[in-house]
């Protein structure tokens, strides 16, 4: 489908929608509505793809935050950032959708960055946004660039073809794979291979459940280190945390089992309630609760013991 036949037949939809449930006739702010709507869609359609390396100049896939890798941990942030390059410009979605998870998980990059600075360890953040594609999946996953999330249609990502996808992944996720492996490949030539701590945030409530947990570690097959998480942060009695929840670790071709799982190094998944982390108080409790536990693991070699 072209992109003229793609814009006719979803202004055909805006308008037919827009009409069926205006109860007489179209005032003005129901033209602003469907005007806005229009030109959503006439940006995503303007930018459908396949892009080129001109479109994404100055626009990093990821940032590396320097550290001692002899202390054995790499700090890990799939979902740092809700940005795009400007050629995508929205994907067609309001403003309003880049301030919810399915954009990025909110607080991480704070604590990662906070973490990294108190600890002293290296970290690797993503720069773009999981709508654009999700580092946190397989190749070959069918949710690696999402065409509805969370009840969120995003028309920038309906019929991309197969060169708008390689490009993708050629200039966001792979780029930000290889910093990860070239992180990990460095510490081992070291003589420290790395913990691997992946660090993410889940909302509160999912499909109307209200999820009970302030934290969650996730794993596949090797629990070592979130037994680890889990121990120190249950010590606090006013904690509730989550093991293997808000869902199971081990997902083929995600971050953990791409890095961690296949190259044999000790890992876990870090969930954080999002509306634990959404402010600056909150994400300086979260640094130092986990700094505090992840240096008594240093200093009680309990690092080093999962790595040998």
């Amino acid at each position: 489908m072209t992109g003229q036949h793609f814009l006719t037949l979803q202004l055909i939809n805006v308008f037919d929608d827009r009409v069926k449930h205006a109860s007489c006739m179209v005032d003005n702010r129901g033209r602003r509505s469907i005007v806005q709507s229009i030109m959503n869609i006439v940006s995503t359609v303007s930018h459908a793809g396949p892009h080129r390396t001109d479109d994404i100049a100055g626009f990093d896939s990821h940032y590396v935050l320097p550290g001692d890798r002899s202390l054995g941990i790499l700090l890990i942030c799939d979902h740092a950032r809700n940005a795009l390059p400007e050629a995508y410009g929205d994907l067609g979605l309001p403003a309003s959708e880049f301030d919810r998870h399915i954009a990025y998980d909110i607080g991480v990059e704070a604590v990662v960055n906070g973490l990294s600075q108190r600890l002293g360890v290296p970290a690797v953040l993503s720069c773009f946004s999981r709508l654009l594609i999700d580092p946190n999946r397989g190749v070959n996953d069918p949710t690696l660039i999402m065409q509805l999330s969370d009840g969120a249609v995003v028309p920038g990502n309906r019929d991309i073809d197969e060169a708008e996808r390689r490009f993708r992944l050629s200039h966001f996720y792979k780029p930000y794979h290889r910093a990860i492996d070239a992180e990990i490949d460095a510490a081992i030539a070291d003589g420290s291979p790395p913990v691997l701590i992946s660090v993410h945030s889940f909302t509160p409530a999912w499909k109307g459940l209200v999820r009970p947990w302030h934290a969650g570690l996730l794993w596949e097959d090797d629990r070592r280190c979130s037994d680890l998480f889990i121990q120190a942060l249950s010590a606090d009695p006013n904690l509730v945390v989550g093991d293997n929840e808000p869902y199971a670790g081990g997902l083929a071709g995600d971050c953990m089992n791409a890095h961690a799982v296949k190259r044999g190094l000790p890992h876990t998944l870090l969930e954080i309630r999002q509306d634990l982390i959404s402010d600056d108080l909150g994400v300086s409790q979260w640094i130092e609760r986990l700094a505090v536990a992840i240096e008594a693991m240093i200093a009680n070699d309990q690092i080093k013991d999962l790595v040998q």
